[in-house]
């Protein structure tokens, strides 16, 4: 992280912090109008292909839905956690400069861009630099000893499809310390999540998951619709450098460097202050 800017980012990152916790499932106010109103969404666009720089127009860090009841063994996955709020100190794993995990980071409200090949998909999250591989190359999903030899991962294995204009994203392998959202639900290593990515317009993405996990869960989780909308390349433009990582912070919880700024911009925005 360039450090002369260090100061300003941490104070903005926990405002948005902050706006998380309150505006959780609403549109954030005033932000996207500007950002894709130039671009009307009558232009002509190939409708399976998504490359370019998106933004998730909601600021809530779940699956939009509320979930079903949790099974005993839900129950206990989820036993000791805690979301964290304005006045209360969370304990998920990015607080100790963990991973974010899947599908916690898709469901940030951080800019992602795609990039389209012939064997893969990539989606590119600001936040940490983090790279996502959806293989598009015929590839059966890992399953039985496969998956257990492959073991858990924090953003799983991915096999992706197109079913008509609709991208399917299948993801399996989940590491089970990864938090299914920001309030804290779990999800098993033997869990399965699919994603189905629909490009609607010029400007918009629409994307809807849905968890199977028998394990944790009495029943299925269907998520709420969601959409990304496009971003142009003047609002991701900073001192003339262009680009998903153009922004005066790296976004990347690094020890080395970041342990004390980081803990107090973002793991103790919440904690209310000692008496």
């Amino acid at each position: 992280m360039t450090w002369k800017f260090f100061s300003a980012v941490m104070v903005l990152s926990a405002l948005l912090v902050l706006s998380a916790g309150v505006a959780n499932g609403q549109a954030i106010p005033g932000k996207f109008k500007p950002i894709y109103e130039k671009s009307t969404s009558d232009q002509q666009f190939d409708p399976r292909d998504f490359t370019g720089i998106w933004e998730m127009t909601v600021r809530d860090h779940t699956l939009g839905a509320p979930p079903p009841p949790l099974t005993p063994a839900g129950k206990a996955a989820m036993a000791g956690r805690v979301a964290g709020g304005r006045t209360t100190a969370g304990n998920a794993p990015w607080y100790t400069c963990n991973p974010m995990g899947f599908p916690r980071l898709v469901n940030d409200d951080e800019p992602m861009e795609w990039i389209m090949t012939k064997e893969k998909i990539l989606q590119v999250f600001q936040w940490e630099h983090r790279i996502r591989y959806l293989w598009t190359d015929g590839r059966a999903l890992p399953s039985g000893q496969n998956l257990e030899n492959l073991g858990p991962a924090w953003y799983g294995h991915s096999i992706a499809n197109w079913d008509g204009d609709t991208l399917i994203v299948n993801t399996v392998g989940l590491d089970e310390r990864a938090w299914l959202d920001q309030n804290g639900l779990p999800k098993s290593f033997h869990a399965r999540i699919e994603e189905r990515y629909r490009r609607i317009d010029y400007n918009t993405i629409e994307m809807q998951m849905t968890l199977y996990d028998p394990e944790y869960y009495t029943s299925t989780y269907v998520g709420a619709k969601r959409a990304f909308r496009k971003i142009t390349d003047e609002h991701i433009t900073y001192f003339g450098w262009n680009g998903l990582f153009a922004g005066v912070t790296e976004g990347i919880c690094a020890p080395i460097n970041e342990v004390e700024g980081y803990n107090k911009g973002f793991r103790d925005v919440g904690r209310p202050e000692e008496k």
